[in-house]
Parts: structure tokens; C-alpha cells; sequence
């Protein structure tokens, strides 16, 4: 009676989870986009529903909610539907657009979706050659093979986004990293583009005038054929006209001058509002969190490099351990969750997206259970199985410093080329 009871529970959740992740879809991720396969949708919210409930499972088990029996059944049904959606249904029906897409193969689109599907497996499959991730004795289609090989990619993922956020998230909101730009700059950069727009009008009311008097003149019609008569036609013109080679290609040169221009002018805009929502109290209070995550930025390269050096596992960090004090001393309850969002409008991507979020989330498993007491991550550990848990944390350890690294490079040469830009002549 007590299992009925507890499936009743994850039922519940989990039409709840389908019914958010549908709505956030529809009115949020994609508001804009009108999408026309519903499989697409389906798709999308079963798979964050299913993402959701395996980080419901971790909070019962942390709390106790729910037998363990049952919990064991529900961690092994979700970890099966969620590695079929990843490995078998999204590959296949991402491969299925793309082939629709494609005239010449529309005919044949099912059995082209199939090849791309084994294509993809092939790969995904001797992704796990180079990798010390599993022990040879299991079977080919079982828990443990699929989800190394999804753990990789999913954690590879996760470290070079969190990499890169790490980098980029005290860029954007610090003040200090803000350029200084003034009304005076945007103006004189203004009339820059003014004045190169008056000359491009200029050349072409020039051209357009010499093809007038040509036509006039009746030599339109007495164009040189051959390829002397074309080079011909390039180095010499008419007595009185315009050669008009040479202002086609001074026009061309000052259209790519006025869209670098015009670029330039609005990212100038976009600084000073930066500069001026700084100077707001919400301004102040994300400044400060930029000063907070450069902190935590370097800190977690540190510990990266440590680990790394070292060969040790790193367990908390300072956030998590932040966050375990305040629930467990102060009594804050913290809700969680995990958004992705894009402006594309494909089936192809809204396909790609729900297959990043799930890999990204079982990945999170793999690496959150590490952070968990050990009496809590017993079941996690038998659902998952024989899995070398440690490697995936030094490979989170190595993406994430090399992501954090060449984030911080790319976007140091970026700072330092825009002032340049700006002052160019």
C-alpha cells in the first residue's frame, strides 16, 4: 500500500514538473516562436520533468521522504526513461528535422534518420574508449554503459559553461570593468558615421550621374565583349565620364566603414547605459556581487588547480557550503532550478537545448552525489552503479580551469582592443 502511495506522489510530481516545463516553454523560453510539432514540445517538458523529479529524489533522500524500496525503483525508473530520451529519442528525431529539412532526402527522410541516428551512436559509443570510466564487465545496454558515456559529455558541458560564467559573470556586473564613455565620445563618433554616409551618398549620386551620361551618349549599348575588352573597360574610360570600377569599390569600402561604425555607436549607447544603471541602487547591489563572484572565481581556479596538481577530489566549495550552513543553521529554504533559454526558433535547437538539459542534470547527480553525507548517497550509488566517480570530478576540475583560463584571456584582449577601436581616427 505504502509503494502505491509513494508512486501516487512521483505521478503527482511529475505531471506537475510536464505541466511547468510545458508552460515555461511555451511563454518564456519561446514565447515568440510558433512552434508546430507538438512531439517537439512533448519532447522538451518529459525531459525536464523527468530532470526535475532526479533532483526531488536527492531532497527525499536527504529528508527521508518516501520508503527506500520505493525510492530505489523510482531513482532506477527515472535514470532508464531519462538515458532513453538522451541516447535514443532526441538523437533520433533531431537527425529526423534535419533530414526534413533537406529536399532531396525528404522521400527518404525515415531511413536517412536512422543512418544519422547510428552515426551518432558509433561515436557516442567509442566516446568512452579514451576515458577510465567503467569497468569492462557490463553489458552494452545497460545503466552503467549509458550514463558514462552521457556523464562525460554532460560534465564537459557543465565545466565549461560554469568556466566561462565564473569568468564572465563578475565582468558584466562590476563598474570597474566598464569603459569610460562620455557624450562627447558618442558624438564624435556619431558625425563619423554622418559624414561617411554623406560620401557613400555623394559616390553614388556620382555614378549614377556618369551612367546617366553614358547612356546618353549611347555607349551603354557599345559595351567591349572578351577579356581584353573587360580589362579594357577597368583601366581606361571614356573621355568625360567616371570610371565607375574604382567608385564601386570606394563604395563598397565605405558601406563595411559605416556598418563597423554603426556597431561601434551602439555598443558605445549600450556602455553608457551600463554606466548610468551602475550608478542605481540595483546597479550597486549586482557591482556588488560582481566583487563577491571575482572572489569565488578565484578561489575555485585555485582549488582546481590544487585538485588537479594534487589528484584529490574536491568535496564543497564555498557556495555549497555556504548554502548547507544556512539551511541547516538558520532554517532558509532554497529552491532551485535550472533554466535554458535561446532565440533561435528550429525544432533542431529546441531539441539540442532539451538535450543539453538533460545531460546537464544527470551529470549534476554525478557530481552532487560526492558533496552528499554517505548516508544519503547509498541508494544513488546502487542505482548508478560501478562508476569511477572520481574521475569526473578532476575532468570537471581540468574543463572548468581551462574554460576559466581562456575566458579570462579572450576577454582581457577584448577589453583592452575596444578602447583602441574607439580612438581609431
Amino acid at each position: 500500500m505504502s509503494f502505491l502511495i509513494d508512486s501516487s506522489i512521483m505521478i503527482t510530481s511529475q505531471i506537475l514538473f510536464f505541466g511547468f516545463g510545458w508552460l515555461f516553454f511555451m511563454r518564456q523560453l519561446f514565447k515568440d516562436y510558433e512552434v508546430r510539432q507538438y512531439v517537439v514540445q512533448v519532447i522538451f517538458s518529459v525531459t525536464f520533468a523527468f530532470s526535475c523529479t532526479m533532483f526531488e529524489l536527492i531532497i527525499f533522500e536527504i529528508l527521508g521522504v518516501l520508503n527506500s524500496s520505493s525510492r530505489y525503483f523510482h531513482w532506477k525508473l527515472n535514470l532508464c526513461v531519462i538515458l532513453l530520451i538522451l541516447v535514443f529519442l532526441v538523437p533520433f528525431y533531431i537527425g529526423y528535422f534535419i533530414v526534413s529539412n533537406i529536399r532531396l532526402l525528404h522521400k527518404q527522410r525515415l531511413l536517412f534518420s536512422c543512418l544519422l541516428w547510428l552515426t551518432f551512436m558509433y561515436f557516442f559509443w567509442k566516446l568512452g574508449d579514451p576515458f577510465p570510466i567503467l569497468s569492462p564487465k557490463h553489458g552494452i545496454l545497460s545503466i552503467e554503459q549509458l550514463i558514462s558515456r552521457v556523464g562525460v559529455i554532460g560534465v564537459t558541458l557543465m565545466a565549461l559553461l560554469s568556466g566561462f560564467g565564473a569568468v564572465n559573470c563578475p565582468y558584466t556586473y562590476m563598474s570597474y570593468f566598464l569603459r569610460n564613455v562620455t557624450d562627447v565620445d558618442i558624438l564624435a563618433l556619431e558625425r563619423r558615421l554622418l559624414q561617411t554616409m554623406d560620401m557613400i551618398i555623394s559616390k553614388k549620386k556620382r555614378m549614377a550621374m556618369t551612367r546617366r551620361t553614358m547612356f546618353q551618349k549611347g555607349e551603354v549599348h557599345n559595351k567591349p565583349s572578351g577579356f581584353w575588352g573587360v580589362i579594357k573597360s577597368i583601366t581606361t574610360s571614356a573621355p568625360g565620364s567616371e570610371n565607375l570600377t574604382l567608385i564601386q569599390q570606394e563604395v563598397d569600402a565605405l558601406e563595411e566603414l559605416s556598418r563597423q561604425l554603426f556597431l561601434e555607436t551602439a555598443d558605445l549607447h549600450a556602455t553608457k547605459e551600463r554606466i548610468e544603471y551602475s550608478k542605481t541602487f540595483k546597479g550597486k547591489y549586482f557591482n556588488f556581487l560582481g566583487y563577491f563572484f571575482s572572489i569565488y572565481c578565484v578561489w575555485k581556479i585555485f582549488m582546481a588547480t590544487i585538485n588537479i596538481v594534487f589528484d584529490r577530489v574536491g568535496k564543497t566549495d564555498p557556495v555549497t557550503r555556504g548554502i548547507e550552513i544556512t539551511v541547516n543553521y538558520l532554517g532558509i529554504q532554497f529552491d532551485f532550478f535550472y533554466a535554458i533559454s535561446s532565440s533561435k526558433s528550429s525544432n533542431v535547437i529546441v531539441l539540442l537545448l532539451a538535450q543539453i538539459m538533460g545531460m546537464y542534470f544527470v551529470s549534476s547527480v554525478l557530481l552532487i552525489r560526492m558533496s552528499m553525507p554517505l548516508e544519503y548517497r547509498t541508494i544513488i550509488t546502487e542505482v548508478l552503479g560501478e562508476l569511477q566517480f572520481n574521475f569526473y570530478h578532476r575532468w570537471f576540475d581540468v574543463i572548468f580551469l581551462v574554460s576559466a583560463l581562456s575566458s579570462i584571456l579572450f576577454l582581457y584582449l577584448a577589453h583592452k582592443q575596444a578602447p583602441e577601436k574607439h580612438m581609431t581616427p
